[in-house]
């Protein structure tokens, strides 16, 4: 992939850290005190439509606040992906993504290096110096699909799982699926079992 090799090609570390000032605050907690786009002229108030919890929820919703004021939505999803996919053929960057003694320097130099050479937008850019700067970036794969869960409820879309025969014999046949809290079961083992439990229950003449 070319995102890989341009990752497996950077150049030494001679970037310098983006200006503070264009990451303005966003959350009370210090840690999201950044935000990750310069502010609109007007304040667009941004609600999250997934509740989410935890290192990679808090800043995969902060990240969908920015991208959403910033109408970039699509394209940091695809970014971010861009860079998952690259690691995972790179096994050098991704052990430097998970190195949490790599000074922070350090680890700001090369995203905001990286980011440049892959020619990602400013908001991804300063996103990912955010988390080199917080020492988050080992946590970056939950990030990303979190932020995807949002993206999809954004567009009003529904991660499902579809069980068949072919994945899961034990089904005996026909399709379970589950969708947020719910389960359709109209697999022919369930069919099978509640034929059982009326055979089972006494007959009233």
């Amino acid at each position: 992939m070319a995102m890989a090799g341009r990752i497996r090609s950077t150049v030494p570390f001679v970037r310098k850290a983006l200006c503070s000032d264009s990451r303005s605050a966003l959350f009370s907690n210090s840690e999201l005190s950044r935000n990750y786009a310069t502010a609109p002229a007007k304040e667009q108030k941004v609600k999250v439509p997934v509740t989410m919890y935890g290192v990679s929820g808090n800043y995969a919703s902060a990240l969908y606040i920015a991208a959403v004021k910033a109408n970039a939505l699509e394209k940091v999803e695809s970014e971010l992906l861009d860079l998952i996919e690259a690691s995972k053929t790179s096994p050098k960057f991704s052990q430097f993504m998970k190195d949490i003694s790599v000074p922070k320097d350090t680890r700001v130099n090369a995203m905001t290096d990286i980011s440049g050479q892959a020619k990602f937008g400013d908001l991804t850019k300063n996103f990912l110096v955010v988390l080199a700067e917080n020492g988050r970036l080992k946590h970056i794969d939950a990030i990303a699909k979190r932020f995807a869960e949002l993206t999809m409820a954004h567009k009003g879309e529904l991660k499902a799982t579809v069980t068949t025969v072919i994945i899961d014999p034990s089904i005996l046949g026909g399709l379970v699926i589950e969708f947020g809290q719910k389960v359709f079961d109209m697999s022919i083992r369930t069919r099978a079992r509640q034929m059982e439990r009326l055979l089972k229950e006494p007959i009233n003449f």
